[in-house]
């Protein structure tokens, strides 16, 4: 399973970017997704997840600036984000996930595969 990370840029405070996740290896249908991002000397924190059958759980940070979505016949998972903040900065990574359990879609320790990141900085 390979997950591949883009999209990630500098952008000024209130500017919009889409972040992709390529998959190979698997299908997306098939697995809980999510988006995680750790900015320097924090721990990595869960942004935004889908899940198998479609459901969505935010983090309360970004719920009604970023938008998680994901196109299976693409194998792609996306991040749009809105209106965004110089605390959005950070390494954006996306995740896979077998067995995540419903309440905890935000939480890294839950996820099996990872990509490497891309890196978005607001300022």
């Amino acid at each position: 399973v390979q997950l591949v990370e883009s999209g990630g840029s500098l952008v000024q405070p209130g500017g919009s970017l889409r972040l992709s996740c390529a998959s190979s290896g698997y299908t997306y249908s098939t697995y809980c997704t999510g988006w995680f991002r750790q900015a320097p000397g924090k721990e990595r924190e869960g942004v935004a997840a889908i899940d198998s059958d479609g459901s969505i759980s935010y983090a309360d940070s970004v719920k009604g600036r970023l938008t998680i979505s994901k196109d299976n016949a693409k194998n792609t998972l996306y991040l749009r984000m809105n209106s965004l903040k110089p605390e959005d900065t950070g390494m954006y990574f996306c995740a896979a996930g077998t067995e995540v359990r419903w309440n905890r879609r935000l939480v890294a320790r839950e996820y099996d595969y990872w990509g490497q990141g891309t890196q978005v900085t607001v300022s």
